[in-house]
């Protein structure tokens, strides 16, 4: 699998190559894609600094970065010709899949095409009804998109077209269309190693249900970040939740139950994060004066929470405009297979994680005996 890194090729060798994208300008500029994607788009909700800001810009102007461009003329007369399909199993269940179609019709808008969405819900029914109707309509290209990121085995009617086919959170074992899927592992260790730097050594995390593909690669994030550290890996700090509020409390409320309870929590995604703001301070517990926390995903909520919640955003709307920019510029490749890309997940840094208190590990930090917690959660 492939994530984005600085090349070793020159700035005249990409202009002169190809096309520039948001790919070619982060590799330049030893940052992420949705870190380009953010400055040239002027985004400003999430806290990249005025340097890097400036460094992207200078680099998008040397390499000669003009965003995706509008089709020729001739092929914007055709309708078949500039129909992109977005096909995904759930586009209402959750934000992703909306958020990476936000980010396709916007490139698709750019390049002068219509975007086309349908839902499956995975029904060995519809969804082959409907991958065949778009086939026989000789569109653009068809991205089938994942609501939650794992690896797919490719409908029939799309391992034989000769339609462009980009696979957006999720992949194939083979590796034989472009995939695109957001970098769990490393959000996971850059999750940690916020309350690592910050000086936690006692972190618990807080997991999503364990067939998922994003909870065991944060998990792994988690790890690789305590070993790196030298920091002792403590079975007892991972507690299995399923992506709920509910299972942020209860998981909080039995990590408080230990003798040796965290001063930091990693709740792998921000609804478990809501859960265990309830549950600390319903025991007693400030945030970030006694424990820390940490989400995932960047929703909406996590900035109104009190304190402001430290995440990490899910790359979902970069995602859906790196697939239009591979498709206007395909890269070159030697073989039949694609490396599946990897995009960064950005930290956003709020108000909810601080130094842990100056007392011995596991101590209880509350000012007042920590309760019991409620029932009926």
């Amino acid at each position: 699998m492939e994530t984005l890194k600085p090349p070793t090729i020159g700035v005249g060798r990409i202009r002169g190559r190809r096309r520039v994208t948001m790919t070619d300008v982060a590799r330049v500029a030893g940052c992420s894609q949705s870190t380009v994607s953010f400055v040239l788009n002027n985004n400003t909700a999430v806290q990249i600094s005025e340097a890097m800001r400036q460094r992207v810009k200078r680099v998008a102007d040397d390499l000669g970065y003009e965003g995706v461009p509008a089709l020729p003329r001739a092929e914007a007369n055709s309708t078949a010709a500039r129909v992109i399909a977005f096909v995904v199993d759930s586009l209402s269940t959750s934000w992703e899949a909306p958020a990476a179609l936000a980010g396709v019709r916007r490139a698709a808008c750019s390049a002068g095409a219509l975007v086309l969405a349908s839902e499956t819900q995975n029904d060995p029914r519809i969804e082959p009804q409907t991958l065949s109707l778009l086939i026989e309509q000789q569109i653009w290209a068809i991205i089938y998109a994942c609501n939650h990121t794992r690896e797919v085995v490719l409908p029939d009617a799309l391992k034989s077209t000769d339609i462009p086919v980009y696979l957006l959170n999720c992949y194939t074992k083979d590796n034989a269309r472009p995939a695109v899927v957001p970098s769990e592992i490393a959000g996971g260790q850059r999750a940690t190693n916020v309350l690592i730097e910050a000086g936690h050594t006692r972190i618990a995390t807080i997991t999503g249900e364990p067939y998922m593909t994003a909870t065991g690669d944060r998990l792994k994030g988690y790890r690789r970040a305590l070993a790196t550290a030298d920091i002792p890996f403590d079975p007892s700090l991972v507690v299995e939740g399923d992506w709920s509020a509910s299972a942020g409390f209860n998981g909080t409320a039995k990590l408080l139950e230990l003798d040796r309870a965290p001063t930091a929590i990693f709740c792998q995604n921000d609804r478990m994060a809501i859960g265990c703001y309830e549950a600390l301070k319903e025991n007693g517990y400030k945030i970030p004066d006694d424990v820390s926390v940490v989400g995932y995903d960047d929703e909406e909520i996590s900035r109104h929470l009190f304190p402001p919640l430290t995440t990490l955003i899910l790359p979902h709307r970069a995602m859906g405009f790196w697939v239009v920019e591979q498709h206007v510029h395909p890269p070159a490749r030697q073989d039949d297979s694609f490396a599946v890309t990897k995009l960064e997940c950005e930290l956003v840094e709020r108000n909810s994680v601080a130094s842990p208190r100056g007392v011995a590990v596991g101590t209880p930090v509350s000012r007042r005996p920590p309760r019991k917690p409620g029932r009926g959660r």
